[in-house]
């Protein structure tokens, strides 16, 4: 028998920053339920992952800073790398340490615009937007075309999940 998602333990341990005063940025509930969906598909369980939602400028300076790329952008991916530590002999990290995925900035200006261009439902482009950056922060890619087939393929399966249609068809 199949558990119902809102009958499931959360999986996501959600930090939310909002950096941006738009007007239709996602309630937390939605990004929680988007990133629950993901982990259960991914079959794993409490993760922690920072969403910061910010304007254009803070994205463009991101963008610029972190990628080279001297434009805003939709969403940016920092997965978090743990650092090489000298630990005296016998001591021992937290597991805590081994649960944080990284640090999510979506521009909601940028994913607004886009929606609107590509004739998307604002909601679905953002959930959409929340795995594709979570998908960076566990590894995948889409520089290659193989990469980004199964990246593309992870998506459509999660977001179907969520009733929400393929975002590459027709787009």
């Amino acid at each position: 028998m199949k558990i119902p998602l809102s009958e499931q333990s959360m999986s996501a341990i959600l930090d939310l920053q909002l950096a941006s005063d738009c007007a239709d940025i996602p309630k937390q509930e939605d990004i929680q339920l988007w990133l629950d969906t993901l982990l259960l598909h991914q079959q794993m369980t409490e993760k922690e992952i920072t969403v910061r939602v910010v304007d254009v400028t803070e994205i463009h300076q991101l963008n610029l800073q972190y990628r080279g790329k001297d434009k805003p952008t939709n969403v940016l991916s920092f997965p978090f790398e743990m650092p090489e530590l000298n630990l005296p002999d016998g001591a021992q990290l937290d597991d805590s340490m081994s649960t944080f995925l990284g640090d999510i900035v979506i521009c909601a200006q940028v994913v607004t615009q886009e929606s609107q261009q590509q004739n998307k439902l604002l909601n679905h482009h953002w959930a959409h937007m929340i795995i594709h950056g979570t998908l960076h922060l566990l590894g995948y890619d889409h520089i290659e075309e193989q990469d980004a087939q199964e990246m593309e393929g992870i998506e459509i399966a999660i977001l179907q999940k969520l009733a929400i249609d393929d975002p590459y068809q027709n787009h």
